[in-house]
């Protein structure tokens, strides 16, 4: 049976392993690379699926499976005819395992062989989740593409530690490729975990790769180690999975990271970062963050990005979204995540075109000096 999400590759960058492709979907193509703004409890704060299509511009967004399990509870979308039906969004969606989140919970969770137990982070209520359940609260959630049930290593982790975690993570890898059942409608991918040991990333990724997924994921990194750290561990593991199947890296949503990310072979990335920093007054500009909440914006009548054409900058000033924010006024908070997404979104477009000129080295290197990062 051939497998609902595959991929196409167009063009790999001449100077990188940046690649150009195509992820064809039940719900519609993806062109990649592509940065997938998150909608936590099946919506993406504050915005409609109109803004997301018409003013973002996004073609895939996220949900995540603790949360809608939690709440409203999987038969209620399930119910509602799947996530689409649901939230009234007709392209693709991706969800996560839940796995991430439980990590996320700390003594409030339990892992054994069997799964992991755990506290709800609303009412305390005890709960378990094991690769059987997870698989099935996916399938009732039906999106396009959904990830394997895995184990989030803290950093730092001992050698030991993240070994066991890392074998356990392929076994309930295979555990979860048995229960899947949409295999038509629904596409699988494992997560490559390993921590920060090579050793360990290669065999996580050989054992997955051997169990043949439609599509990876790199996990475990972008948790709080040092950029270098990041740089090595995902320029190492990003070759080692399939040229003809998607790439996704989890978790990252600073422009720099997500060129980094792009130049190491990757095709997929997500982060809440953009969403959250626009409800706490920080735009993302092409000279930079601006953190509108300054009193150096109380009169600056230009839009947040003189270089930016979304809804936002066409129609609002520096000072008035200031205004907004300063009054918790909810339209701030609007503008902000519509500019930021919209960013990415233009970030991804202008990396995509580079990677076609094979010119993606001199991007990164303009951009970075604009943007203010160091080299």
């Amino acid at each position: 049976m051939k497998d609902a999400v595959t991929y196409e590759l167009l063009h790999k960058c001449k100077q990188t392993g940046a690649r150009r492709g195509i992820i064809h979907t039940p719900h519609g193509d993806i062109q990649t690379p592509v940065f997938m703004p998150v909608g936590t409890q099946a919506t993406v704060k504050s915005l409609t699926p109109e803004d997301l299509k018409n003013e973002v511009g996004a073609q895939i967004i996220l949900s995540n499976t603790y949360h809608l399990y939690l709440r409203p509870g999987q038969n209620i979308v399930k119910e509602a005819g799947g996530l689409h039906k649901f939230m009234n969004w007709d392209r693709p969606i991706l969800t996560d395992s839940g796995g991430f989140q439980v990590f996320s919970l700390g003594d409030l969770r339990t892992i054994n062989e069997e799964g992991v137990e755990f506290k709800s982070h609303l009412d305390g209520s005890k709960h378990v989740f094991t690769p059987e359940s997870v698989m099935k609260i996916e399938e009732d959630l039906g999106a396009d593409i959904i990830m394997a049930f895995d184990e989030c290593c803290p950093y730092p982790s001992t050698y030991e530690y993240t070994k066991n975690s890392m074998e356990r993570t392929t076994r309930w890898a295979e555990r979860c490729k048995k229960a899947h059942k949409n295999i038509d409608k629904q596409s699988l991918f494992g997560i490559v975990q390993g921590g920060f040991y090579k050793d360990l990333r290669k065999q996580s990724a050989q054992e997955l790769i051997d169990l043949n997924f439609p599509g990876y994921a790199i996990g475990g990194i972008s948790v709080g180690e040092p950029k270098e750290e990041f740089l090595d561990i995902l320029n190492y593991t990003t070759p080692l999975l399939p040229e003809n199947k998607p790439r996704y890296l989890m978790g990252v949503g600073t422009p720099d990271y997500l060129i980094e990310a792009v130049l190491s072979g990757i095709d997929m990335c997500d982060c809440v970062l953009p969403t959250r920093i626009a409800r706490n007054g920080t735009a993302m500009t092409w000279n930079g963050k601006v953190v509108i909440r300054n009193a150096t914006y109380e009169r600056d009548w230009n839009p947040l990005d003189n270089e930016c054409d979304c809804y936002t900058c066409r129609n609002y000033t520096r000072a008035y979204i200031r205004h907004l924010v300063k009054a918790n006024e909810i339209l701030g908070i609007r503008l902000l995540t519509i500019h930021n997404l919209y960013f990415l979104t233009k970030l991804m477009e202008k990396v995509k075109i580079e990677i076609e000129k094979d010119n993606l080295l001199t991007f990164k290197e303009e951009f970075y000096k604009k943007y203010g990062y160091e080299k």
